[in-house]
């Protein structure tokens, strides 16, 4: 029996890409956990212009539990929800709509269209991470160095981008 494009997923009507855009979406999910975990910035608390008085390494997800210890719970559910939270819910939706057929009204087509919708919304979490590093270069006392793990979480946001919109242009030649 021959399926009509309705009943069949992007990877089985279009195979190579489905492929590339698969394997795209775990490298992406890599490069998110390396932005996650790794060192974002190091912090050195300079004292008389060059004496270092303390430092310290932060990353993301030491940030996040950080805010958690000290009960700053707004900040932590905005932030894990953002910055951890969502896009690693988009690439498994967007893993899904590429290898999965999508019933009109599922669950899978309603996550596709609330990623849709916030995937906006994802470029808060590269204003979150430009934001720390703008209000930590303010400080007088303070030398930021700035390491991988922010190049790693902004690649990973931009990957998402660019891979659901493939995804979305895809989609259009199935209707």
């Amino acid at each position: 029996m021959n399926k009509s494009p309705q009943d069949s997923s992007l990877i089985s009507q279009f195979p190579k890409q489905g492929m590339s855009i698969n394997l795209l979406l775990l490298l992406t999910f890599g490069i998110l956990s390396v932005g996650i975990f790794a060192p974002m910035l190091t912090l050195k608390y300079i004292v008389a212009g060059f004496f270092v008085w303390d430092e310290k390494t932060v990353t993301l997800y030491s940030t996040i539990s950080q805010l958690y210890e000290s009960s700053e719970y707004f900040l932590f559910i905005v932030i894990s929800l953002f910055s951890i939270c969502f896009p690693i819910f988009k690439i498994f939706t967007l893993l899904f709509a590429v290898n999965i057929n999508i019933e009109p009204h599922s669950f899978l087509d309603k996550s596709l269209k609330f990623v849709e919708i916030f995937g906006k919304w994802s470029m808060l979490e590269v204003f979150v991470v430009a934001l720390l590093l703008v209000s930590v270069k303010l400080g007088a006392l303070l030398n930021v160095q700035v390491h991988y793990g922010v190049y790693a979480f902004a690649v990973s946001v931009l990957l998402t981008l660019l891979i659901s919109h493939w995804i979305e242009k895809l989609s259009l030649y199935t209707k």
